[in-house]
């Protein structure tokens, strides 16, 4: 490919490897969408539904358990007098005549009576019942149909039962009745659960679907793919934070981009200077011309230094804003002593500090350790352009601290004082070793003035250059 430089090729491949490796890790390989979303709705609907079965047949047992007590003693008091009835009726009767008697009655009843031996009962019958039997009460087996009393203190003992005989068909039908109304209620319940459940799934698969073909986008090297809102709040969150990582893995590849090419651009010229320097010192004897020489690669050498590390500094704020550390500070004296940490630099230039529209004693919060690099950047900026003077001010409006760099020399049109922010830009008259630099201090001040939830802004200076301002809110 013609016009396109190997470097540029290798960097980009390096971005996009970077990316998969980011949005590919942990990625499930879903195939087949309608096939998998029928897997999920029926694994997760025998789940939810067995669950939801077990809890209620469970629930339903210790609510039988816990009524049958109940329920028995509902029915000792139902038949006691029928039962009682019955005995009086035997009672006049000869003992030998029960079994005819009690048949001729059975015939009345729709329900079977019987008469057994006590003796028979031993082993259908609990220590529990046995003991309430013998006691003269109602003894009733363990599925509540059939009813025991003894006759009097004789040894025979009148059965009551089963209740749901042949004789009484409704009584007969009652269990299988039963039975097909919960079989019919558990079939509407399952079918009303596995609708509501199929329009709470589709939603969220749909959201599944849409949060892997945008990953999968990024991981292929598409940076402007995003997830679209979630149908679902289950994925709400989620959709708003892989947009989130997006857009910083795009701003980080966009960093990483960036400086890669401004740093490679910026080596070339002391470089360049350098290799010059060395090869004309190879061909010079001249003390005072090597000396020349010397203090040129010096100098580049430096600019070198101060390259690599404005380009750390500024590779620092972007890839993860620091978390500022705040200390109160006198703030008139603080801005004079940083004026002063800076000021030869200015070499013949009158540089000035005005604090006298501040409050007295005016205390504010600010991280130490990193508004000074705002600030000198600023004054190393106005060191390069200004005439003969630069004045730095500062003032309070509402709640808020301003600091101005002013000085006098051509100015910023207003169409580039928004862009001289962003990292290696730079004016076109900048472009010599006199005034140059990197396009970096004034993108490292704005992100320090962010950190302290400020801007840093440009303007026209009274004096006739350029105003540099800073501004945060005082935290007193």
């Amino acid at each position: 490919m013609t016009g396109t430089d190997p470097g540029e090729l290798a960097e980009k491949e390096r971005n996009h490897g970077l990316a998969r490796s980011l949005f590919r890790v942990s990625l499930p390989r879903w195939r087949g969408g309608r096939y998998s979303l029928s897997k999920l709705f029926f694994n997760f609907y025998l789940l939810a539904m067995g669950s939801f079965v077990a809890i209620a047949f469970t629930a339903d047992f210790v609510i039988s358990t816990a009524q049958r007590g109940i329920t028995d003693d509902y029915a000792r008091r139902f038949m006691r007098g029928t039962i009682t009835l019955i005995e009086d009726e035997l009672a006049r009767q000869p003992r030998s005549t029960w079994p005819h008697k009690i048949k001729q009655i059975d015939d009345k009843f729709s329900y079977r009576l019987g008469i057994v031996e006590r003796i028979t009962l031993d082993r259908t019958l609990t220590p529990y019942q046995v003991d309430k039997l013998d006691a003269g009460d109602i003894a009733i087996d363990h599925d509540g149909d059939i009813m025991y009393h003894r006759l009097g203190t004789s040894s025979q003992v009148l059965v009551v039962g089963p209740l749901a005989s042949n004789r009484n068909p409704e009584l007969k039908d009652r269990l299988p009745l039963e039975l097909r109304l919960r079989l019919l209620t558990w079939s509407l319940t399952g079918l009303i659960f596995g609708i509501a459940l199929w329009f709470w799934v589709r939603p969220v698969w749909r959201d599944l679907e849409s949060l892997r073909q945008t990953a999968r986008d990024l991981g292929d090297g598409d940076f402007e793919a995003r997830s679209p809102p979630a149908r679902s709040q289950l994925f709400s969150s989620l959709s708003e934070t892989m947009n989130s990582m997006a857009e910083r893995v795009q701003q980080l590849l966009a960093t990483h981009r960036e400086l890669s090419c401004g740093i490679s651009h910026e080596l070339r010229t002391p470089i360049a200077r350098m290799r010059f320097a060395l090869e004309m010192l190879a061909e010079t004897d001249e003390l005072a011309e090597r000396q020349r020489l010397w203090a040129m690669m010096e100098d580049d050498l430096d600019e070198l230094d101060h390259l690599i590390d404005t380009s750390l500094t500024y590779a620092r704020f972007e890839r993860e804003a620091p978390e500022p550390h705040f200390s109160s500070v006198r703030f008139a004296e603080w801005l004079t002593q940083e004026v002063d940490s800076v000021r030869l630099l200015g070499r013949k230039l009158s540089v000035t500090v005005d604090t006298g529209k501040l409050p007295e004693n005016l205390n504010v919060d600010l991280d130490r350790k990193a508004m000074p690099y705002a600030l000198r950047n600023l004054l190393r900026n106005a060191f390069k352009y200004a005439s003969q003077q630069i004045r730095v001010s500062a003032e309070m409006i509402d709640d808020r601290i301003l600091i101005h760099v002013d000085d006098d020399g051509i100015g910023i049109p207003p169409a580039e004082r928004e862009h001289i922010f962003s990292a290696f830009t730079r004016l076109d008259r900048s472009r010599d070793r006199a005034t140059g630099g990197y396009g970096l201090g004034l993108a490292i001040a704005r992100r320090v003035l962010e950190l302290h939830g400020g801007s840093a802004t440009a303007d026209a200076a009274p004096l006739g250059g350029a105003r540099f301002t800073l501004c945060w809110k005082a935290h007193q």
